[in-house]
């Protein structure tokens, strides 16, 4: 199916999409013990000694004071470069706090997740549009978003994959947009985004120009639902 015979899509030559709840189905929690538990354990054997409750008040203090402490509008942090300082504060031994804080970023995710798969409708979507250049522009973190879209299988379709850690601000700032327009080498007049938020994707993706549709919207366009 070619998008530029779409009725309403005239000129799109590209496609961008957002990662959770459009592609991936997702759910986590980042405010269960459940969550701090193993990762409390692992960092003993690095030398930081935290409870979980402990470990759980000294993340969510440092990103808070990390997020207030830049100055954007929509402010964005790299999950290892905070468990990366409570490494290096905390441990009673030197180690490779930026080694260590990666591990642990991943340790805490697999930790928190609860649900983790991928869309069938959208995987349906992604081989429907596939010969068309493919990106993802996605409010995560680098360090383990990307994982889940390799462990998933979808990471293939994508000529890139940008993700909110990589810039220090986060959607709706356009600027993220922009930088995906780029990769595509496409005008924004040119691209589709599809994704799950008004707020965070399809509204400043049309100020930029672009055509936006909710991925459930895009499942039935294409036919895939």
């Amino acid at each position: 199916m070619e998008i530029n015979s779409i009725i309403g899509l005239d000129g799109v030559k590209g496609v961008m999409f957002d990662c959770y709840k459009t592609l991936v189905d997702i759910s986590t929690d980042e405010s269960s013990m459940r969550t701090y538990e193993p990762l409390s354990r692992w960092l003993s054997y690095h030398g930081v000694n935290l409870s979980p409750e402990g470990l759980m008040r000294e993340y969510k203090r440092l990103c808070k004071e990390a997020i207030e402490g830049r100055c954007e509008r929509h402010s964005e942090i790299k999950v290892e470069d905070i468990f990366g300082r409570i490494c290096r504060e905390r441990a009673s031994w030197p180690i490779n706090d930026m080694t260590v804080g990666m591990e642990a970023a991943r340790i805490f995710r697999s930790s928190s997740i609860r649900r983790l798969q991928a869309f069938p409708q959208s995987i349906k979507l992604l081989e429907t549009l596939r010969s068309h250049p493919l990106g993802v522009v996605s409010n995560g973190q680098r360090v383990f978003s990307e994982n889940e879209l390799r462990h998933l299988g979808l990471y293939g379709y994508f000529k890139f994959v940008l993700f909110s850690s990589d810039f220090g601000y986060k959607k709706p700032d356009h600027r993220i947009f922009l930088a995906g327009a780029e990769r595509l080498g496409l005008r924004p007049e040119e691209i589709l985004y599809i994704g799950d938020s008004q707020g965070n994707d399809l509204i400043p993706s049309r100020q930029l120009g672009m055509k936006s549709m909710h991925v459930e919207d895009a499942w039935r366009f294409f036919r895939v639902a």
